[in-house]
């Protein structure tokens, strides 16, 4: 009976992807964060003085009021904790849209925020922009003085030693510090009454729990030290400081896409070119702010604003779950997938990671539409999987070029050993400068791009993929990467997972790796990765976690309700190492089948991804749609195949 259920669930999932199409052959569904971005987007608009309008404002307010929880504030995930700065600029910008401070909703928050120890707790980037708009001191800023542009490779702090969403944020930043530009706020919206002590007497912000105390207060008295230097620094050396800076930026403005192709750097953009007095009209002014409108999700009752578009992401894994079909509709779309794909291969431009590795030819692909200077090695290992996987399917080979290219880029960008070992970043090697995450500037803790489990898992795959044998040597790449992630598995015998929530997300991307190099049930890590996701198991037969899974005391899994993505990814995982006939696996396909809706689609409304730990939380629309439509494929292809393991590194 089962089998003509998943028949019938893997053809109404399939019909419903292949309806999402778009005409040129790609997919890009929505990609939602927090209450963050949408509110930045508004009082964005308001800092600049833009007639707002009233229309789409209304829209964003519908959705903010929507994502408030229960304890009144808003949270970082569907359904999380309080979070002071997500509830900071959310009542901030529910106030400058017309919200009454006196509106049950706005007392609630309000109250909220005063209880938890009021907006004093905000955060940095929070506290620039409360800065920006006069509720706070400068003093409540950490000095992050624009000459940094100036500072040579070879000192402790360069912009090339952090990662590249630091890089493309901070720049911008560093000019708007230098002139301190005062938001314009045509309504005059303050929030004063957030604060419980008067806000412009608000001081530096404490040590992070993530930071070390001692290198803190190193830092803090090098940066007091920087405070008093400030109004002595000479004129000159400042406007050339600012010039680096904005020619920095001007290089990397990547047209209709923006600085970075990601939200904060680009407002930031938009923003230094204001303080810079550049005129509306300027060519690369007007674009850089056309660029974030394009982020907008209008709804029609509600709207917000998304923190990047994942176009590539999107159509490389939805062409892994075609491929897996095995439908010859399907076969065809995937393939028009990848051509869509294949003239975005970054191959003329050396991006920022030329820096530490300047003989290296481009061969990437960006996450978004465009972002040349800064390719990732994740999508271009999934990438070039769909790619080469799609060739053994054609009468002729199209893809071996594009394939070959991006496996002698990723390569060149593994990690070159060390404390940090030999796996790979997500846009730079050896970014592993940890130090930096205690300058009082990264409460954040997310300044920098270190070698990951998962990311270094899909390069690990790929290589296997292309070469079965890759690992054969234990002194080739993929025999490095292949120790070092076997070392990397925790004691609980699952691997942490720094771009999807989180141990599950880790164990499948491992698995696959590891299932590709040749280890299987036999294996002691294998088999106690299989072990521990059998033990996390929901009583419902799927898998769940949240977002909480990165707190700094984490100790060990807890019991979240199941998500479509993550009961995917787990059955995926213990497939990819050929536990395809694990009773584990089997109950959850049943839950996979039990939860499909009627138009062959998932609901999750839940964020199963990460852009940064404990910062900043992601939810991919498309995620509840190919990954259960790949594991509903795979398990029946395994299953009629009599067991056994994929064959492929995904």
């Amino acid at each position: 009976m089962q089998g003509t259920f998943l028949e019938r669930g893997i053809d109404r999932a399939l019909q419903a992807v292949l309806r999402e199409q778009r005409p040129d052959g790609h997919w890009v569904y929505e990609l939602e964060a927090d209450a963050t971005i949408p509110a930045e987007y508004v009082l964005m608009v308001h800092f600049l003085g833009e007639p707002p309008d009233p229309a789409l404002e209304a829209r964003i307010g519908c959705y903010l009021r929507r994502l408030q929880c229960g304890h009144g504030g808003w949270p970082l995930f569907h359904g999380g904790a309080y979070d002071p700065s997500a509830s900071v600029k959310a009542y901030f910008a529910l106030k400058m849209i017309g919200d009454s401070p006196d509106a049950p909703h706005m007392v609630r928050a309000r109250e909220a925020i005063r209880a938890h120890g009021g907006a004093e707790r905000s955060n940095v980037f929070t506290r620039i922009l409360l800065a920006l708009y006069e509720v706070v001191p400068w003093q409540a800023v950490p000095v992050m003085p624009v000459e940094v542009a100036l500072l040579p490779r070879w000192f402790p702090f360069h912009l090339s030693k952090v990662s590249y969403w630091t890089r493309t944020v901070l720049t911008p930043l560093l000019v708007l510090y230098a002139l301190k530009p005062r938001a314009r706020n045509p309504r005059g919206v303050g929030i004063d009454e957030l604060f419980l002590a008067p806000p412009r007497q608000l001081g530096p912000a404490a040590c992070a729990p993530h930071q070390n105390r001692l290198w803190f207060s190193l830092f803090s008295k090098a940066e007091a030290g920087m405070r008093r230097l400030q109004p002595r620094m000479p004129a000159r050396l400042r406007h050339r400081a600012i010039e680096r800076a904005s020619s920095f930026v001007r290089e990397r403005l990547n047209g209709e896409h923006g600085l970075g192709a990601i939200f904060p750097a680009m407002v930031n953009a938009v923003l230094m070119f204001d303080a810079l007095g550049v005129s509306r009209d300027d060519p690369d002014a007007a674009t850089a702010r056309l660029a974030i409108d394009k982020l907008l999700v209008d709804r029609g009752d509600e709207a917000y604003c998304q923190p990047c578009l994942s176009p590539v992401w999107d159509t490389a894994l939805m062409t892994h779950a075609l491929l897996e079909t095995g439908a010859p509709e399907a076969i065809e779309a995937a393939i028009r997938g990848l051509e869509w794909l294949r003239p975005l291969q970054i191959l003329d431009l050396q991006g920022d990671w030329k820096e530490r590795r300047p003989g290296l030819r481009p061969g990437g692909w960006a996450f978004q539409y465009a972002n040349a200077h800064y390719p990732d090695v994740d999508d271009t290992a999934v990438v070039a999987m769909a790619m080469h996987r799609a060739d053994q399917l054609l009468p002729q080979p199209r893809y071996l070029d594009a394939v070959e290219r991006a496996r002698e880029w990723v390569l060149g960008m593994q990690c070159r050993g060390g404390r940090h070992g030999h796996g790979w970043g997500a846009f730079d090697p050896e970014n592993t400068h940890l130090y930096l995450n205690n300058i009082p500037f990264a409460d954040h803790g997310a300044l920098l791009d270190p070698p990951t489990a998962d990311v270094s898992a899909r390069c690990l795959s790929m290589l296997a993929q292309l070469d079965p044998q890759a690992c054969g040597d234990p002194g080739s790449p993929a025999g490095r990467a292949l120790a070092w992630l076997l070392d990397e598995q925790e004691d609980g015998g699952a691997w942490y997972g720094r771009w999807g929530i989180n141990y599950v997300y880790g164990a499948w991307s491992v698995m696959c790796a590891l299932g590709a190099a040749g280890l299987g049930m036999e294996s002691e890590a294998v088999a106690r990765a299989v072990a521990w996701l059998a033990s996390i198991q929901n009583e419902d037969g799927g898998w769940g976690e949240d977002g909480d899974s990165y707190r700094l005391d984490y100790d060990g899994h807890r019991r979240f309700q199941s998500t479509p993505s993550q009961t995917a990814w787990a059955v995926l995982g213990m497939m990819a190492v050929g536990a395809v006939d694990a009773p584990a696996v089997a109950r959850g396909i049943a839950w996979l089948l039990e939860h499909q809706r009627q138009d062959g689609l998932w609901d999750e409304a839940h964020h199963t991804a990460t852009g940064f730990e404990r910062v900043f939380y992601l939810r991919y629309h498309g995620y509840a749609r190919y990954f259960p439509l790949w594991a509903l494929a795979r398990y029946r292809n395994l299953r009629a195949a009599g067991g056994g393991k994929p064959g492929f590194g995904m």
